[in-house]
């Protein structure tokens, strides 16, 4: 279908914006290397928690839900609803303690933390491994979604889709190594009131194109019964004798996958661009403000108009062979979608793409840099010096995550892989932090041994034929194989290596001070001047529990409203405003106590 002259003008005035943002924070970025990766420590709660939520939107995420609502219903959500408990740990247990260690990346804490050569290995390793491979698997399959964006709105051939693609990242990188994190975070927040305000468009033409909620729910009930999914797509649950979702795989999504695995934005303890807008802010106070909003808003605010104009695709498009591209057809379809609005949500794809591209960029940049180049390469250059070649670093990325994206073909399937791969090593990073008797080598061996152990149980050996990630049940005999193996691997390896010096030991828990019995040995060696934690494991635990059930209370609660079941609606929003109203006097008497 062809775009109108408005839609090239809207997608043109929206490419216009983001340049002009990028050249107005130009000036800022090229001072040094902390203006450029963390907007010099000076970015406000609501900026920073915003481009969390902007970066983990993308192009692929509508896609992907699309792609699990109609296989599985509405409950297939739970591949990523089951990390809230992940993601709302970093905010009370680790954002503080982050914010507080004061480096430029999560991979520099490897030398804060531990000591020698150990340490350096770690460092260096960590940064090319997470900013380089892993880095560009997040870089190909957002890619992957753009370029079937590109296709079923532009009818242009996978070639061409791949050229236009390579100019999206250019221009991408392009205002990147410009404008660095502050012209990142600004454009976030610019991209993420766009595409936010374009999906409950789309959402909205979607389900009054089926006749409204009454007839949705109607048709895909009816549409269940034609064929014959486990319970209805519309439970929010799974069932408990579900072939795509056996109670096995439900039960590892819940109680292991969300504290063992690594995964982009929900790493066990935070890391990764979370850590990095940690950084980023102003104080402790605004680091966990914003990763409290970012779990919010990624969590319970955002699932709903996906989720229904999926479901609408259920109904308007019942025999599609690629469901995931199910969501780009609802636009392109003149009955249910208004021409003139196709250029804004062409611009808000675009958007959603390039907010996750440009952190991607930066944060990839920021470990191949820091924690590489600039520690074991070139150690005496200028600030300058660091920043050009932290704009040349960003230009590689994107060659490399160009080669990348022809190696996928499924979005969900990316994110296995990236849960497995990581798997086990979730417990080195929440421990790292309370017990002093981790050390460098627990996580060097957790690494090697998660990627070997997943890796090599789907490699066919033989008459052993492995295991599938597509298999629901096979998925949790990976994850729970892998977890198993690499957590006796990487504690054999604690006790089998010494222990931190207590010098460094010491150095660590004066800067961060962690709470709990795991440094009591720390603080009885430094007797008389050990500082007390400010913070308690029993009131961040409370509020954790406090955190998981507001997040799943509005999720749910927003869904039955949606679907007019007002009683149980507004009853979930209560309990979700109670927690809400608790978790702040809690946090304002944690600031008072520590003012």
């Amino acid at each position: 279908m062809n775009l109108h002259y408005v839609d090239w003008t809207v997608i043109a005035l929206y490419f216009v914006v983001t340049l002009a943002i990028g050249l107005y924070y130009s000036r800022r970025a090229s001072g040094d290397t902390s203006e450029f990766f963390l907007s010099g420590r000076n970015a406000p709660w609501w900026l920073a928690g915003t481009s969390m939520v902007a970066t983990t939107f993308a192009a692929d995420t509508p896609l992907a839900v699309t792609g699990l609502v109609a296989k599985n219903g509405i409950a297939g959500n739970w591949l990523w609803w089951s990390l809230v408990m992940s993601g709302m740990m970093t905010v009370f247990f680790y954002a503080r303690l982050w914010r507080r260690a004061d480096v430029m990346t999560d991979v520099e804490f490897a030398e804060l933390r531990y000591s020698g050569r150990p340490a350096a290995f770690l460092r260096g390793f960590r940064a090319l491994y997470l900013g380089v491979p892993m880095n560009c698997i997040v870089l190909a399959w957002v890619n992957l979604a753009m370029i079937k964006i590109l296709q079923n709105t532009l009818g242009v051939t996978h070639l061409q889709s791949v050229f236009i693609l390579i100019g999206l990242l250019l221009f991408t990188a392009f205002y990147t190594t410009l404008a660095g994190l502050w012209g990142v975070l600004v454009t976030d927040l610019f991209q993420f009131v766009l595409m936010m305000a374009m999906i409950i468009v789309l959402a909205y033409f979607a389900v009054d194109s089926v006749g409204g909620i009454d007839e949705l729910v109607m048709k895909v009930t009816e549409r269940d019964a034609v064929t014959g999914v486990d319970g209805s797509r519309l439970d929010f649950l799974p069932p408990l004798d579900s072939v795509w979702m056996p109670l096995i795989a439900l039960c590892t999504y819940l109680a292991v996958n969300w504290w063992a695995s690594w995964y982009p934005g929900s790493e066990p303890g935070g890391g990764g661009y979370v850590a990095q807008r940690i950084f980023s802010a102003k104080d402790e106070r605004h680091g966990v403000l914003a990763t409290l909003w970012f779990n919010v808003a990624h969590y319970a605010l955002r699932p709903w108009p996906w989720i229904l104009t999926a479901l609408a695709t259920i109904v308007l498009y019942p025999e599609l062979k690629d469901p995931e591209s199910g969501y780009i057809l609802i636009f392109m379809d003149e009955k249910v979608f208004p021409w003139y609005l196709r250029g804004f949500i062409i611009a808000g794809f675009a958007a959603a793409y390039m907010s996750t591209i440009a952190t991607q960029l930066n944060w990839g940049a920021s470990y191949i840099i820091n924690d590489f180049y600039r520690r074991f390469l070139v150690r005496e250059g200028s600030e300058r010096h660091y920043v050009l070649a932290s704009q040349v670093a960003t230009v590689l990325l994107v060659a490399v995550s160009i080669v990348a994206t022809q190696y996928f073909d499924s979005i969900s399937g990316a994110w296995k892989l990236m849960m497995l791969t990581g798997a086990g090593t979730g417990t080195v990073y929440l421990l790292r932090w309370y017990w002093w008797r981790i050390n460098a080598w627990s996580e060097v061996v957790a690494m090697i041994v998660a990627a070997a152990v997943s890796i090599g149980l789907q490699l066919k050996w033989g008459s052993w034929s492995g295991w599938s990630s597509d298999d629901p049940s096979q998925f949790a005999y990976l994850m729970l194989t892998t977890v198993a193996v690499t957590s006796l691997a990487w504690i054999a390896a604690t006790y089998l290596t010494p222990a931190e010096p207590l010098d460094k030991l010491t150095a660590f828990y004066h800067r961060a001070r962690p709470a709990g019995p795991g440094w009591r040995p720390v603080r009885h060696a430094l007797g008389a001047a050990a500082p007390e934690p400010t913070e308690s494991l029993g009131s961040q635990f409370a509020n954790w529990l406090l955190g998981c059930t507001l997040i799943y209370a509005s999720l749910f609660g927003i869904g039955h409203l949606v679907f007019k079941n007002w009683l149980p609606g507004a009853g979930l929003l209560a309990l979700a405003l109670i927690c809400g109203a608790v978790i702040s006097r809690n946090l304002n008497f944690q600031n008072n106590a520590e003012g």
